[in-house]
């Protein structure tokens, strides 16, 4: 509406580069009945414009990107020209006669990568994208074309980062054909968008918020998440899961790049973002490198050979490309393992073998050795967890752990070797062997020399101290020995000298980080948990009171990383206590823990001190099992009529800390959360009696018990605060 003369002569003053004049000749030119030639070349000349810009703003460090402005782009948005974008773009759709309007393809590019450079420079342009409900599912129509899926699915990733409501799958026009129409190299793309849509937005399921955050967040919640429908929505498109599994198992050599070197390079280019334009200069360098070697290697007849290689994609490229996609793919497949559809899942892959074909990349892709030129991103080392090859390991990792965690087809994870091996383990112990083994399928188990477990157990011995990676190993091992004990499980893995080298890690190389600490305690606790044998392993390795004295000091230096083991110690050594096997009573006088955990007085002190280190307020999913270990060792007292004894001593231990009730009012206050929290309709108990093997029935009833109103119970711990100290009616709400 201003008038041309108007702008023309603030253009200069205002610093406009005259994008508002071009603006207007591009609405002109874009009315509902032209044919939009003219389009095209106006945008060519705002592009350039942008693009200059964005390239700016990603590659000036983030401190100097905040202070600098972007005029063009501000410009650019100020005066319409994203809502003009927009209007081109969705004009097709809005007409209805016969006759459709195309765009072309280059056209839709161009419009797709302004709003792209739009949004990366000018604050708030995303989010108003992301408001608009009807462009952003619009957008995903543009995806069955080819030429402009790239462009498309950038766009899409960065709207769908920023936007408040999450997506609903089901509203996309026609997903199934959408999704059977992309070729294997376009899924990977789109699973990076799916990553967005079935992940819980809800913050609260991480492990560091309260649980009482979580219950009152969860009586909200009565329906499915949008993440659980979206999940659903995935699983019902035919053939889904199938591709991703071939995705996710393909070899390299079976990659067709049938694209030329620059086609690659420039996807490379849109798909990394152009946050990291900084891998073109590796990216070439690498070109380079293998280009020169393959120069030294042929003499001069070849060198119409030569000028093939250089059009065809280096081989590290090639990896590396393989690494982005599954990452993107073994992400997808970790969440929906982890949802609610998890059996249907389960089956699907293990109908279409993933495992087995993990097992057969694990050496030259997943865990392969860096070569020399290995793609290290600017800025960055081979090291540092942002590169994809750590990320891909990392996310190998959490699969297995998905995978296995309390299913019977974790079995899979074995060749049929190992599966023997097993029963035969079995066998020699006298006892009967699993059903989940017997029934595997042995034509979906691993093949080769060795299964995923055994391969991930010889990275792992191998794995430098401070790494990274040892945290998400032990976990991955210790969700395979999860669930009901297995004896045959636990020296499968004994066999292979996972005891001693957790202990060394623990005891020799005195691991400082917690979260590796933590995740051998829990390793250490599922392998050892009632097996006399690893006792015995145990101290036949921690044979000097030295190292004893190192291994009690890593437990007590925090107990909520180490309540695991504690539990298992003292349930183990119970369990010994009832058995009148000669080999158990020699190694129970041996073993410098087992006398250790039966002194009452350590066991009182651990009671007490886990009782200490949580409160209703503070509890979260991390040390929840604090509360667990402390109710076992009063389970286990209640059966040898010991309970009485045991308040009575939490009593005497306030006193000498001149503190009477603080720590018995506050277990009173824990239970009444636990009933509250675990008695919900929708809590599986079935964990707390498998790893415990005392029925839940028994849990309810020693809770109910120690929460007695009589005074004059000997097991209710109102019996032991005096009057004056009472403190146990207070309601506790979210604070």
């Amino acid at each position: 509406q201003i008038t041309e003369a108007l702008l023309k002569e603030r253009d200069k003053q205002a610093k406009w580069s005259g994008i508002p004049l071009l603006l207007q000749k591009l609405y002109e030119h874009s009315h509902p009945n032209s044919d939009f030639s003219q389009c095209q070349s106006i945008l060519k000349e705002i592009s350039p414009l942008l693009s200059m810009e964005a390239v700016a703003s990603v590659t000036e460090d983030k401190k100097a990107a905040q202070e600098s402005t972007f005029p063009n782009t501000y410009t650019f948005d100020l005066f319409g020209g994203v809502d003009l974008l927009i209007e081109i773009l969705m004009r097709p759709t809005l007409i209805t006669q016969k006759k459709k309007q195309k765009i072309s393809d280059d056209l839709i590019k161009d419009c797709l990568s302004i709003l792209y450079n739009t949004c990366i420079c000018t604050e708030g342009v995303t989010r108003r994208l992301a408001e608009r409900n009807d462009f952003v599912l619009f957008l995903f129509t543009l995806m069955t074309n080819k030429k402009t899926f790239l462009q498309t699915a950038t766009l899409i990733e960065d709207i769908l980062g920023v936007k408040k409501e999450m997506i609903q799958l089901d509203d996309i026009p026609n997903l199934a054909s959408l999704v059977s129409s992309f070729d294997q190299q376009q899924l990977a793309n789109f699973c990076r968008i799916l990553a967005v849509t079935i992940s819980e937005l809800d913050p609260g399921s991480d492990d560091k918020h309260t649980l009482l955050a979580k219950n009152a967040q969860q009586k909200k919640n009565l329906g499915p998440s949008r993440a659980e429908i979206n999940q659903a929505t995935l699983l019902n498109i035919p053939g889904f899961i199938e591709r991703l599994c071939k995705l996710a198992t393909r070899k390299v050599s079976e990659t067709t790049g049938t694209s030329s070197f620059l086609q690659e390079l420039e996807e490379w280019y849109t798909w990394l973002g152009l946050d990291n334009a900084l891998v073109l200069d590796t990216l070439m360098r690498v070109a380079n490198e293998e280009a020169e070697q393959s120069s030294t290697e042929s003499s001069d007849e070849s060198g119409l050979a030569n000028t093939s290689t250089r059009a065809q994609l280096p081989q590290p490229m090639k990896i590396m490309h393989e690494i982005m996609y599954k990452l993107e793919v073994l992400y997808v497949l970790c969440v929906l393992l982890m949802g609610r559809q998890r059996n249907q899942v389960h089956k699907m892959i293990a109908e279409f073998k993933l495992i087995p074909g993990l097992n057969n990349l694990f050496d030259k892709l997943i865990w392969r050795k860096h070569s020399a030129s290995a793609l290290v991103l600017h800025g960055h080392n081979q090291n540092c967890d942002c590169s994809p090859d750590i990320t891909l390991k990392i996310q190998f990792l959490r699969l297995l752990q998905s995978f296995s965690d309390h299913h019977e087809n974790k079995y899979l994870l074995l060749n049929s070797q190992e599966l023997n091996e097993l029963s035969a383990i079995s066998h020699k112990a006298n006892i009967p062997e699993v059903d989940a083994v017997v029934n595997t399928d042995r034509s979906l188990v691993c093949d080769g020399k060795r299964g995923l477990l055994t391969r991930l157990l010889q990275v792992m011995k191998k794995e430098p101290a401070e790494s990274s990676f040892r945290f998400w190993q032990a976990r991955a091992v210790e969700s395979f020995l999860r669930g009901t004990t297995s004896y045959a499980d636990q020296m499968f893995l004994m066999k292979r000298g996972l005891l001693e080298h957790i202990l060394y890690c623990i005891v020799d190389s005195e691991c400082k980080s917690r979260d590796v600490l933590q995740s051998y305690f829990d390793l250490l606790g599922e392998l050892m948990k009632f097996n006399i044998d690893a006792f015995k392993r145990f101290n036949k390795y921690i044979n000097t009171d030295e190292k004893f004295q190192i291994f009690l000091n890593q437990i007590n230096s925090s107990l909520v990383d180490s309540n695991m083991l504690v539990r298992c110690i003292t349930l183990s050594l119970d369990r010994f206590e009832n058995q009148s096997d000669a080999k158990v009573a020699e190694v129970l006088s041996e073993c410098r823990l087992l006398s250790y955990m039966s002194q009452m007085s350590m066991r009182m002190s651990f009671l007490f001190r886990l009782i200490n280190i949580i409160h209703v307020q503070t509890l979260t999913q991390e040390n929840v099992s604090c509360l667990n270990t402390s109710l076992v060792i009063l389970m286990l007292a209640r059966r040898k009529e010991k309970l009485p004894f045991y308040l009575h001593t939490l009593q005497q231990m306030e006193y000498t800390e001149k503190y009477p009730g603080f720590i018995l009012n506050n277990f009173h206050s824990l239970l009444r959360f636990w009933q509250q929290h675990y008695l919900n309709k929708d809590k599986d108990s079935t964990c707390l009696e498998n790893s415990s093997c005392i029925s839940f029935t028994y849990w309810k009833e020693t809770v109910s018990i120690l929460l007695s109103p009589d005074r004059t119970s000997p097991c209710a711990i109102v019996s032991y605060i005096d009057e004056a100290y009472m403190d146990i009616d207070r309601d506790f709400a979210e604070e």
